[in-house]
């Protein structure tokens, strides 16, 4: 029992050693309620789980200071409660909440923030204790003023005019589609890892000009609303599947892929040949080698790899909600963390765009950028090119992987490239290596 500070280390000292402890317990204590077991792995759940770790913290220096120094803190009481009952609530009601606080909670924080500060330098009279809490207070506000401004920032993108297409529901979220043009086949293009349609503006148009063309963005990016399944090459075919039939858009496809796009092309096309007339695979991402197939390791027990991803996906979103995306060049929390998601689950979509053994002689080309490439990717492209007996392999000179779709004279060599495969399924022909050259 202590009745009074220990006379062998003074009060100070002992308010900087307990700063420092509160901290790391808080930090620590965040990090581990973030991944617990019995916590959600949403962006609600998860921001909950970090606010109690952090309100921890702040209590512990409060109870501490009261009972191990003459000066107490009782100040520290006011963040722990603000924090904690930010975060239960978060736990107890969720997503709903999230956007309710959206407005509430930046100006708040800003306002305890400021207090805190004056009750620090009035109350707290160790140095080493003020210069480790100065920092954590600065963080708040920075927070603070980065979620208050993705708030607004996202009120006024609701606010601007709506955009050609519909928004079409395929199974507890809705995609964005817009087709164009006219004839068949109708041709589909899948935007790269993290890309949207809007980034296809250089060959969507291009190719309406001669027949029909859809764009769509993914689950989560773009006009999209995010999804509640894994998505990986499977579950984006599948979307994208859904996405066709209920926006009355038959087939036959050809379907065009981009970089990871490429993959989603592939699975599509294995799980639905019927409906696959004709691939461009556009410097795609080579799917799974046979022998990585078949000696693919199994998952341990304990491991559940869902769970991790999804909370280090919420962890992502969380952090795009404080602008923290902007400094990447991604602007939406959601946008962002379905980037981090596809990136996350690139080893299962690798495995199953491998499902695509052959294409028999359907029309396939295969555009490879010209500069760039790392050692053995014009090798994995020529093992693109040999599922089809009707193929077509044109690399790019001196066009980069980005510049196939964002450079307009390298798109427009994508769209030949696109086009050729579009004449090759309307007249039963070969590939015309012609039309890879833009001759």
């Amino acid at each position: 029992m202590y009745d009074a500070p220990d006379p062998k280390f003074p009060p100070r000292q002992h308010l900087g050693a307990i700063a420092a402890g509160s901290v790391g317990t808080g930090i620590l204590a965040a990090l581990l309620l973030a991944a617990a077991p019995f916590v959600p792995a949403t962006e609600a759940g998860v921001t909950g789980a970090i606010l109690v770790g952090l309100a921890l913290g702040w209590a512990m220096l409060a109870v501490l200071a009261v009972r191990f120094t003459d000066h107490p803190q009782a100040w520290a009481f006011a963040p722990a409660l603000f924090l904690g009952t930010g975060g239960f609530l978060l736990l107890a009601f969720g997503s709903p909440l999230h956007e309710a606080l959206a407005w509430v909670w930046p100006p708040a924080l800003v306002v305890l923030a400021l207090w805190m500060t004056v009750q620090i330098s009035r109350r707290l009279r160790s140095r080493g204790a003020r210069l480790l809490l100065y920092p954590g207070i600065a963080v708040l506000v920075l927070a603070s003023l980065g979620a208050g401004s993705e708030t607004v920032r996202g009120a006024v993108d609701a606010q601007a005019p709506p955009a050609p297409g519909e928004l079409i529901d395929v199974g507890g979220h809705r995609l964005y589609l817009n087709c164009t043009g006219s004839g068949s086949p109708t041709v589909v293009l899948e935007p790269g890892a993290g890309l949207k349609s809007s980034d296809l503006r250089w060959i969507t148009p291009v190719v309406a000009a001669n027949t029909r063309v859809c764009v769509y963005d993914r689950a989560g990016r773009g006009r999209s609303e995010p999804a509640t399944t894994p998505q990986d090459g499977a579950h984006v075919a599948a979307d994208l599947h859904t996405l066709l039939e209920r926006g009355n858009e038959p087939g036959p496809y050809v379907l065009a892929g981009h970089s990871f796009g490429g993959l989603y092309a592939l699975t599509f096309a294995a799980r639905y040949p019927g409906e696959v007339a004709g691939l461009v695979l556009v410097d795609s991402t080579a799917p799974a080698p046979a022998a990585e197939q078949e000696a693919e390791p199994a998952q341990p027990a304990a491991a559940d790899p869902d769970d991790t991803m999804s909370r280090v996906s919420a962890l992502v979103a969380a952090a795009a909600r404080l602008g923290f995306g902007r400094v990447v060049g991604v602007s939406d929390p959601s946008h962002l963390q379905s980037t981090v998601e596809e990136y996350l689950h690139a080893g299962s979509s690798v495995r199953q765009a491998a499902a695509l053994r052959t294409f028999t002689d359907k029309p396939l080309a295969v555009l490879s950028a010209g500069t760039g490439s790392r050692p053995g990717w014009i090798a994995s492209q020529e093992a693109l090119a040999a599922l089809s007996t009707n193929n077509l392999h044109h690399v790019v000179d001196g066009s980069t992987h980005a510049s196939l779709i964002f450079d307009r004279e390298d798109a427009a060599a994508t769209a030949r490239g696109i086009l050729g495969v579009v004449s090759a399924v309307r007249t039963g022909s070969p590939m015309d290596p012609g039309l890879g050259t833009g001759a």
